[in-house]
């Protein structure tokens, strides 16, 4: 009995990626007979039936969902041992997969392009924003090789090492904090947010969670009159209108026209993280890296993770 090939486990993932046949070909670009031949084939080989043909989206049968799960995971180890062995020692050249929160985009991930680029500019550089949750699923599946988010809980598999502590605050622009603390000695209370109108990021950004637990816990309820899904768009609309939101400091710290409100009580600092899956290859490339991120948090003095 002849062994299964390479190509039919990426054909019987595609496959069920896509619960099509021909959307999954496509994919392959391949012909939608020859996958259809190469699936049948694999069960054959296997001799059970792994995929279930009988609705309108094909999907894995049981035996069909064990053998799908051994097979990610050979073709991720088979990718790492490939790039194990082109893993260049002297970073002469090289890749690095990194993926982000969406805040970082706003006042680290630049500095650390440029001091990688400084350091190895034969090293290509992978920048990918996403979600926390996205970030970890990422790198157990090697679609990532370092991620920077937050102190946990995390995965089972993914380690995470403490970088510095991020602080939060209230940020308003240059023409409107004088009327607004002109009468205020000290910290604005929290409650007094109940009169104001706040520009925030969206909903999917743990930052927005972050905030609006903070609100909740002490009973405001401030009207979010705009949201947006990034920092920018926020610097711009608080250095233009009345409007307050909540930044990182070290975003405040970058933009001069902005201007730290402080609250009492403050806004929970959060751990910054560095993550990577427990069992993944450590190329030169990924070393060297996280040494700069060290090298570059205790240059721009951010606050050690407490």
């Amino acid at each position: 009995m002849a062994s299964p090939e390479l190509r039919h486990l990426r054909y019987l993932l595609a496959v069920a990626e896509h619960g099509n046949f021909t959307r999954a070909a496509e994919g392959l670009r391949i012909s939608q007979p020859t996958l259809s031949q190469q699936i049948k084939q694999l069960e054959r080989t296997l001799g059970t039936q792994l995929l279930d043909r009988t609705g309108r989206t094909v999907r894995l049968t049981d035996a069909g969902e064990a053998y799908a799960h051994h097979a990610r995971s050979a073709l991720r180890d088979l990718a790492a041992a490939e790039r194990a062995v082109h893993d260049v020692q002297d970073l002469s050249r090289g890749q690095l997969r990194l993926a982000v929160t969406p805040t970082f985009t706003a006042y680290l991930v630049g500095p650390l392009t440029a001091e990688l680029h400084a350091r190895h500019p034969g090293i290509t550089l992978t920048v990918r924003e996403t979600t926390q949750g996205r970030i970890e699923t990422g790198l157990l599946d090697d679609e990532f090789d370092l991620g920077i988010a937050f102190r946990g809980p995390h995965l089972p598999g993914i380690t995470a090492a403490a970088l510095f502590t991020e602080a939060l605050t209230l940020v308003t622009g240059p023409r409107h904090v004088a009327a607004d603390r002109a009468d205020l000695a000290g910290p604005l209370p929290v409650r007094e947010l109940d009169d104001r109108q706040l520009a925030l990021l969206s909903s999917d950004f743990a930052t927005r969670g972050h905030i609006d637990a903070y609100l909740e816990r002490h009973g405001v309820s401030p009207r979010i009159a705009v949201e947006a899904n990034s920092i920018q768009a926020l610097t711009e609309v608080v250095q233009r209108t009345p409007l307050v939101t909540v930044l990182p400091d070290a975003v405040t710290h970058d933009h001069p026209r902005l201007v730290p409100v402080p609250l009492d009580p403050a806004l929970p600092a959060r751990v910054v993280t560095l993550l990577r899956r427990a069992d993944a290859y450590e190329s030169a490339a990924t070393r060297a890296f996280t040494r700069l991120t060290r090298d570059l948090v205790r240059t721009r003095g951010y606050p050690p993770a407490s």
